[in-house]
């Protein structure tokens, strides 16, 4: 065993031990023990606070030549002896070391409570359990996540609960609603899956999506538009490009990790259709209701975002989707250094595979064509495993996606098997009863993908 190995094992086990004795005690003593958490760092800043009490006081009587202090100490001395008397010293001494170190965590977590009052007013939550979760993000590993769409944004909604150092790399490519309007109009690229991905990645998550996801339904020009997409188009009016722009709405609304866009070019897909077909737009692929044979965009090979690549070459976990495959996904991919540098790196990769098949897009699609469509796009394998959900959707909800022309992704272990993948196999799934619509469950998702990343690790 390494000793970083040795040294995360006692950490976790120290971690293990605080926590049961924190809940055996009352509450006020519980926010005393939290302070001693491994990796809180502050532990250190209380001892030496306490160090240079005593350094002071020792300084103090060097300067004054010890002629006071003296017979202080003669005093003090007299005033100890008697009391051992009465006390034994090995009660009374361990009782006036406990006494002086609550007076101190007692004075440290009142001043910690008065900041507190003032940084957090009104916040629930204690500074110390803060500061706690905080850390805890903060060691999590590097994530970096390929998408768009709600997949994407629904992903990262459980992620963040795991660590702060991710990275959601998102298409450009939309051209439809709201987004469509301002890139035509304004010239913008397409805010539009980038504001779900800050939403989702915001510490103020509920209300920052609900105030990015309206849309105003008056205003004449305004009519359509949400107002997540015209502020990240505003601030990309103010500084100067949409890399900034969304760098500084980060910072303002708290968002944990990064949202970057695969280019920075103005591109546009089209397709292929197996009925020799060729359509252009991203909103026009998918209502063209054919079979996709090729895709591309235009210009060729755009250029990638320098942040991305950083991120996928520092990155300890990949993982790519879910989302709709071949309009929010493969565009990223279609630029070929992000493609070239996911293919270099020697940590665990995966897909996570939609659920439903998606009509005009994967109609009749089973999780070894969805692998197969990501390859010949690629044009190498760029994933070492897939997760495929396990249990199928009830009767009720897999009656109302066939009226849609839609259907549950059927596994082919053997041919995914045959493709060199690793299949993991999990409930992630989440079924709205009154709407019968199917979702990943952001919260089972993150979990499952993280404890595979953990497994990997270990025998890596």
């Amino acid at each position: 065993m390494t000793f970083n190995s040795l040294k995360k094992s006692f950490r976790h086990t120290l971690q293990f031990l605080l926590q049961e004795s924190i809940s055996l005690t009352p509450p006020r003593i519980n926010r005393w023990f939290k302070w001693l958490a491994p990796g809180l760092l502050v532990k250190r800043w209380l001892f030496l606070s306490t160090a240079g009490v005593l350094l002071v006081g020792v300084g103090t009587a060097i300067w004054l030549k010890l002629t006071p202090v003296f017979y202080t100490v003669q005093f003090v001395g007299a005033a100890l002896r008697f009391i051992t008397t009465i006390i034994p010293n090995y009660v009374s001494g361990p009782l006036a070391v406990l006494v002086g170190l609550s007076f101190i965590l007692w004075g440290q977590t009142r001043t910690l409570s008065a900041i507190t009052d003032v940084l957090m007013p009104g916040n629930e939550e204690e500074l110390v359990d803060v500061l706690i979760n905080r850390r805890r993000l903060d060691r999590g590993p590097k994530i970096v996540v390929l998408g768009g769409g709600t997949g994407l944004s629904t992903l990262l909604r459980g992620l963040k609960h795991y660590s702060a150092n991710i990275t959601a790399i998102v298409t450009v490519a939309d051209d439809g609603g709201s987004s469509g309007r301002l890139r035509r109009e304004i010239g913008v690229l397409p805010p539009g899956d980038i504001r779900n991905c800050i939403a989702a990645l915001a510490d103020e998550e509920k209300l920052l999506t609900e105030l990015f996801q309206y849309r105003f339904r008056a205003g004449g020009g305004l009519t359509g538009h949400s107002f997540g997409n015209l502020f990240l188009t505003a601030m990309s009016e103010v500084t100067g490009d949409l890399e900034q722009a969304i760098a500084a709405s980060s910072k303002v609304l708290a968002v944990r990790g990064q949202v970057l866009p695969a280019t920075l070019s103005d591109v546009r897909l089209w397709a292929e259709l197996g009925d020799g077909r060729r359509i252009e737009g991203e909103s026009n692929i998918t209502q063209a209701k054919g079979r996709i044979v090729n895709i591309g965009c235009t210009p060729p090979n755009p250029p990638a975002l320098p942040k991305a690549l950083k991120a996928i070459n520092e990155a300890d976990f990949i993982i790519i989707g879910p989302g709709s495959l071949y309009t929010s996904i493969i565009p990223n991919l279609l630029v070929p250094e992000i493609t070239a540098a996911i293919a270099e790196q020697n940590i665990p990769r995966i897909y996570v595979c939609n659920i439903m098949t998606e009509p005009g897009e994967t109609q009749n699609f089973k999780v070894s064509d969805h692998v197969r469509a990501l390859d010949e796009a690629c044009g190498q394998p760029l994933f070492d495993a897939v997760l495929v959900q396990k249990r199928t959707p009830s009767a009720q909800a897999l009656e109302r996606y066939a009226q849609g022309e839609a259907e549950f992704v059927v596994l082919d272990r053997e041919t995914v098997i045959a493709s060199g993948r690793r299949i993991i196999l999990a409930n992630v799934m989440v079924e709205n009863e009154q709407t019968g619509t199917v979702r990943h469950h952001p919260n089972r998702l993150a979990r499952v993908l993280l404890r595979w990343y953990t497994r990997m690790e270990r025998l890596g």
